[in-house]
């Protein structure tokens, strides 16, 4: 029955049976039959057809909020199983909001020490795509901000706070300062995140607030390609506090501090809230803690 539900998790997510499939490593004729068979075995209609994918019905949508649990479940006690006979083992995936790459490089090598049978996989997303992600049982966890947007139902802890430099040549008008205000980047050429990205909502919020206008001429969701375009062209850009310090040095960059507006936001690990934790996520929260203690 396991198999069943991770079918309809996957077909609710990709909205479409051939995606789905592909998804999950089988031929879509499969996928359709177990999807049935799970209808037959439920005595209700899950999905609407027709010549694609119509979406779940409302019973297959409260059916999905079940399969969402008990596939959770049962991959916690696999966890468990496994801790009991080998210790910590099995893989953590992890999705990263960009500008905490650098922070979850450093919390992963931390628990790795006291861990070593503990894979990870580490990938860059967005703060929505985190919880979405979360809520779909395709990662474990999460490095996300916690106090700018609203989380919905899930387990945090704090890692740390962003706040946010300005980065540039030196040559740059501004590159003596010692501080920078909001409203003195009013003329400056900005490379910046997507508007996607809730670092580029943060930035925006700092700039209306100052009175300017958020417009960029130069976007991507990418540090990398804005310190590069920094480096190559006349831009600067605005980064977090520790992120800068990752990147600028061993480059010709100048990185000042912003003063003013709103200083700075928690970024922490999030997961689904389930109690008791697996334990394998219980001691990724426990780390992550003991990291923001020694911060």
């Amino acid at each position: 029955m396991i198999p069943k539900l991770e079918m309809l998790i996957a077909l609710a997510k990709e909205q479409h049976f051939g995606r789905a499939a592909e998804s999950l490593g089988i031929t879509q004729p499969t996928l359709s039959s177990g999807i049935r068979q799970l209808e037959d075995y439920l005595g209700v209609k899950l999905v609407t057809r027709g010549a694609r994918f119509g979406g779940l019905t409302p019973e297959g949508q409260r059916a999905l909020e079940t399969a969402r649990q008990i596939v959770g479940d049962m991959r916690r006690l696999r966890q468990e199983m496994r801790f009991t006979h080998h210790g910590l083992s099995g893989q953590v995936r992890l999705a990263v909001i960009p500008t905490a790459l650098a922070q979850a490089a450093r919390l992963v090598n931390r628990f790795k020490q006291d861990h070593p049978g503990v894979k990870f996989q580490i990938l860059s997303r967005t703060s929505s795509d985190i919880l979405s992600l979360i809520e779909n049982l395709e990662v474990d966890a999460g490095l996300t901000y916690l106090d700018n947007e609203p989380l919905g139902r899930v387990a945090h802890q704090p890692l740390y706070r962003e706040s946010y430099r300005f980065v540039c040549a030196p040559d740059h008008a501004l590159a003596g300062r010692a501080e920078i205000r909001w409203p003195e980047l009013a003329e400056t050429r900005l490379c910046l995140l997507t508007p996607d990205m809730q670092n580029r909502r943060i930035i925006n919020r700092n700039f209306m607030e100052a009175g300017l206008d958020s417009d960029t001429m130069l976007e991507s969701n990418s540090t990398l390609v804005l310190v590069a375009s920094v480096l190559e062209g006349d831009w600067a850009t605005i980064l977090p506090t520790d992120l800068a310090a990752f990147l600028a040095p061993g480059h010709d960059l100048v990185s000042i501090p912003i003063s003013g507006g709103v200083q700075s936001h928690s970024v922490g690990l999030v997961a689904q809230y389930q109690e008791p934790q697996t334990p394998v996520l219980k001691a990724l929260f426990d780390a992550t803690r003991k990291m923001a203690k020694s911060a």
